[in-house]
């Protein structure tokens, strides 16, 4: 089935919850009526932390740019990946983590029976179109035991959610704006990404897609 094909058979109505595995769930537009306070506070964010490429630590340039918000924030450098207290480019503290950021990522973490969860960090990914993020575990977090939190806004994409080893065949989920993805406990570290994106355009945020990814790091 092409990407096309996937966005074509989206079009009957869509469950609110889904599983796509033991213990991970995707939550069609439960972001929905947050998404006007997430834009407002990207814009604060982004000012005071711009989005950047950085670079991996075998040296490439990530496709995908990124900022982030919370105690702590993800980076990547030729020191590898590991999350930092002070934005390496600004030299200040990352923005805090918003509001709104924050109640939203507790509610869907609840309404996917994960309780208690209280993010310590937001990485946000900025994705144009053509921009992808290759298959990738989330292991740089202290602690295993809380889930992930991802939320999509602006154009679709397809999320990748694979096995616990990087071959595994991954499904493949079309997401859209409003749309979360969590995940934990068994499926804590399974292997996820994003395939490369079609031209579109969002109403609110153009020819992008800003993914929140919400963790419990330190």
């Amino acid at each position: 089935m092409t990407t096309a094909d996937l966005f074509e058979s989206m079009a009957s109505p869509l469950p609110p919850v889904e599983a796509i595995g033991p213990a991970s769930y995707l939550l069609r537009g439960f972001a929905l009526s947050h998404a006007d306070g997430l834009i407002g506070a990207l814009h604060d964010i982004a000012a005071a932390a711009p989005f950047r490429r950085m670079r991996t630590p075998g040296g490439a340039t990530m496709s995908v740019a990124l900022t982030n918000c919370g105690m702590l924030g993800w980076v990547s450098d030729r020191h590898g990946y590991r999350y930092e207290r002070i934005d390496p480019r600004t030299g200040r503290a990352w923005p805090p983590l918003p509001d709104a950021f924050s109640q939203l990522a507790r509610e869907a973490a609840v309404q996917a029976g994960f309780d208690a969860f209280a993010p310590d960090a937001c990485l946000i990914n900025r994705y144009l179109p053509g921009t992808k993020m290759s298959l990738h575990q989330d292991r740089d977090e202290r602690d295993f035991s809380a889930p992930i939190v991802s939320v999509s806004l602006g154009i679709p994409a397809v999320f990748q959610f694979g096995g616990m080893a990087r071959g595994d065949k991954a499904l493949r989920v079309p997401v859209f704006h409003g749309d979360v993805v969590v995940w934990g406990g068994v499926d804590r570290l399974r292997f996820h990404g994003v395939l490369p994106l079609k031209t579109a355009r969002h109403a609110t945020l153009g020819e992008q897609r800003i993914n929140l990814t919400f963790r419990k790091a330190g």
